[in-house]
């Protein structure tokens, strides 16, 4: 599988993964340093970072790098490895069940960019769309007053017209940022033409932008956008992540909690299914109980 070209069609598809790349493997891992693979959200992995006991390790911090959006070193250590500090931007994970051997992996989530919708053709909005692209936000002008789900930001930079009606789409999308340009007077006279509660109009920024004392199309786009990065990279707006939560069980016999997919060893005992971290742990089991 060409894997370059399969991250670029999932970023395509603004699908959400992690790129895990092994940095480092003692023998007898299975896996050599150069290893890699993508950790779709659901639990999915394509390419090869190692048995299964190790894949099961990487789906777990895969989707908790997903969450944060932070990328992490996952360190795999054997089960007689004893104690392994955590380190800032490291995790560790001990398998039972691995025959030995130590890996790191690094991790590095692949979110969609934020969507940065823009509506008019003002000389504030065309700067505020070349500085969204500077940034690598997803620049979206908007030929009407429709905005996209899931829009993370939406200007509204006509400067007059169907100024409301974008507002409206804009907090029915979701976004977390609405800024309209505006002056002190005019911003909240748009506003009462609203139905919104006081949570969305906390959402909404009138006049759009840091206040910076900016003046013209240039400076106010900067303030604007200045303000958009400050939304978005504070705790006020999560990654865009909008992969299901995979389900999980724990292993019976090692302990190790498993991500559930097609290829995850299992086994129907009493009607009940029983989830392994690797065939070695479902033959221990079936022993057990055959017994």
């Amino acid at each position: 599988m060409d894997l370059t070209a399969r991250a670029a069609q999932l970023s395509a598809e603004r699908r959400p993964f992690v790129r895990a790349t092994v940095v480092r493997a003692q023998k007898p891992t299975s896996a050599r340093s150069g290893d890699c693979a993508l950790v779709l959200g659901d639990g999915t992995i394509e390419g090869f970072v190692g048995g299964q006991c190790t894949e099961n390790s990487v789906r777990v911090a895969a989707r908790e790098a997903l969450d944060t959006g932070e990328s992490v070193l996952l360190r795999v250590l054997p089960g007689d490895a004893g104690v392994f500090p955590e380190a800032p931007g490291a995790t560790v994970a001990v398998n039972p069940c691995q025959s030995g051997g130590a890996m790191e992996i690094f991790l590095e989530p692949q979110l969609p960019a934020p969507i940065l919708a823009i509506s008019g053709t003002s000389p504030i909005a065309d700067v505020v769309a070349a500085f969204g692209e500077l940034l690598d936000l997803a620049v979206v002008r908007l030929p009407g007053t429709h905005v996209p789900n899931g829009a993370t930001a939406v200007i509204v930079a006509s400067l007059g017209g169907e100024e409301a009606a974008v507002i409206r789409s804009g907090l029915d999308a979701g976004a977390a940022y609405i800024g309209l340009v505006a002056s002190r007077k005019r911003g909240p006279e748009v506003l009462e033409q609203l139905d919104a509660t006081a949570a969305e109009l906390a959402r909404i920024h009138t006049p759009a932008g840091l206040d910076i004392g900016a003046r013209t199309a240039a400076e106010i786009g900067l303030s604007i956008v200045a303000d958009v990065v400050r939304t978005i990279r504070s705790s006020k707006v999560a990654p865009p992540v909008s992969a299901p939560q995979p389900v999980t069980a724990v292993d019976p016999v090692c302990g190790m909690t498993v991500t559930v997919t097609d290829s995850t060893p299992h086994l129907n005992f009493d009607g009940t299914d029983v989830w392994f971290c690797c065939p070695g742990c479902r033959r221990a089991y079936e022993k057990e109980h055959a017994a």
